[in-house]
């Protein structure tokens, strides 16, 4: 009997930041326990791996976990393998993709602690020796929020921090700084999902008040970026892209992302075009190749190695958004970023708009070297993750 062999796993449901229930998971070794729960989406991309209801999940997980005991825990591979076995489809569609990844986080946190380390090195080893730099979440509308903007997140990334503590706190000041902004110019405002400032104002209004909030709130280098989130502007019926009273056909689409990216010098754009349409996301990536712009597919490439692939052969984006969730496992997660990273392309690891207290991905992303995160900048679930990597970078420079 190792230290890390699998004794028992339970799941229950627990609150997601929503309100809404999601499922947590317990992972017990002989000599280790790890707990983690997933998140949900309210953006979600149409080839995510499936969640179920969090009561069938917990009953369906709990069954799946049975198979894992006597399963060494240190073995991610493994774990991760006989869920997919226990499962039975190509989406966790049985047994509920927010079973399957509670179970394999909470799996790889158990291990670490029968090992004695941290998770980060347990996923990373001693080659995980770089914290990312976080995209902060200071204005946001779409599905996020009602009455609110078109864009779904206006984000910032305190480029010029010399350390994750820094820019955690750079951002935090220009979230704060927005609502003064918002203040001076007589518009009042709620948060939405992620605690984002949610003004009742247009796109091109609320790309003003965060660069003004930079300019007065920011102390290092700050750059604005954008989470279009564009498939949830699409209409079918229209054959377009529907921002209030005005719509863009694809090519206007490309044309007016470029135009956000120069006139505001965007260093990141995340899912500017529709979740299935490779061929102008190539051509946007193209047209932006003289810049240091993020061009991130999230639901472009849902997590997934053969859709990041595919991509990789035409050239569309040149980033790609981490979800574990969207495909389910630990180790679904880390062939993603290794096939990004083996392409040139650069990753962000990044929470759902429906999180819990789970810090998991912190540990995730810095494991892996993702050279990103996107985790939001105020709120519980948001800070947790957040604070995680502050603390590992602390303990990295011991």
């Amino acid at each position: 009997m190792t230290p890390t062999e699998i004794d028992e796993v339970t799941l229950r449901r627990v609150l997601d930041s929503r309100g809404n229930a999601t499922v947590e998971a317990d992972v017990r070794t002989t000599e280790g326990f790890g707990r983690a729960s997933a998140p949900s989406g309210a953006s979600t991309g149409e080839y995510e791996a499936v969640e179920i209801s969090a009561k069938r999940a917990v009953e369906r997980g709990e069954e799946a976990g049975e198979a894992l005991v006597g399963t060494d825990a240190a073995n991610q591979r493994a774990v991760d393998e006989t869920l997919r076995d226990e499962d039975g489809t190509d989406d966790f569609s049985r047994i509920g993709a927010n079973a399957a990844v509670a179970i394999s986080m909470a799996t790889a946190d158990s291990a670490a602690d029968a090992l004695g380390v941290r998770l980060h090195r347990h996923l990373g080893g001693a080659f995980a020796s770089s914290t990312p730099t976080p995209l902060g979440n200071v204005v946001g509308g779409g599905e996020h929020a009602d009455d609110a903007t078109d864009i779904q997140e206006f984000l910032v990334a305190p480029t010029g921090a010399e350390t994750f503590e820094e820019a955690v706190f750079t951002n935090a000041a220009v979230h704060a700084g927005v609502k003064d902004v918002l203040d001076d110019r007589g518009v009042t405002a709620g948060k939405g999902d992620e605690g984002a400032w949610a003004p009742s104002i247009d796109d091109p209004e609320a790309l003003e008040v965060v660069a003004e909030a930079v300019d007065r709130a920011a102390d290092v280098e700050t750059r604005i970026g954008l989470d279009v989130a564009a498939s949830e502007l699409w209409d079918d019926d229209a054959g377009a892209y529907v921002y209030g009273d005005t719509t863009r056909d694809t090519e206007e689409q490309v044309d007016y992302v470029e135009s956000l990216v120069r006139e505001g010098d965007l260093i990141y754009v995340e899912d500017p075009l529709r979740e299935d349409d490779f061929e102008a996301f190539a051509r946007l990536t193209e047209r932006l190749a003289d810049t240091d712009t993020l061009v991130c597919g999230d639901d472009l490439f849902v997590t997934n190695v053969e859709r990041i692939e595919h991509g990789v052969a035409q050239g569309a984006a040149n980033s790609v958004l981490i979800k574990p969730n969207q495909v389910g496992t630990v180790t679904g997660a880390y062939e993603a970023v290794k096939t990004a990273r083996d392409a040139g392309y650069e990753t962000v690891m990044s929470h759902r708009s429906g999180e819990t207290e789970d810090a998991t991905i912190a540990s995730l992303s810095v494991g892996f070297g993702t050279g990103l995160i996107k985790t939001g900048t105020v709120g519980g679930e948001r800070t947790a993750k957040l604070n995680e990597v502050i603390r590992i970078q602390r303990d990295m420079e011991r």
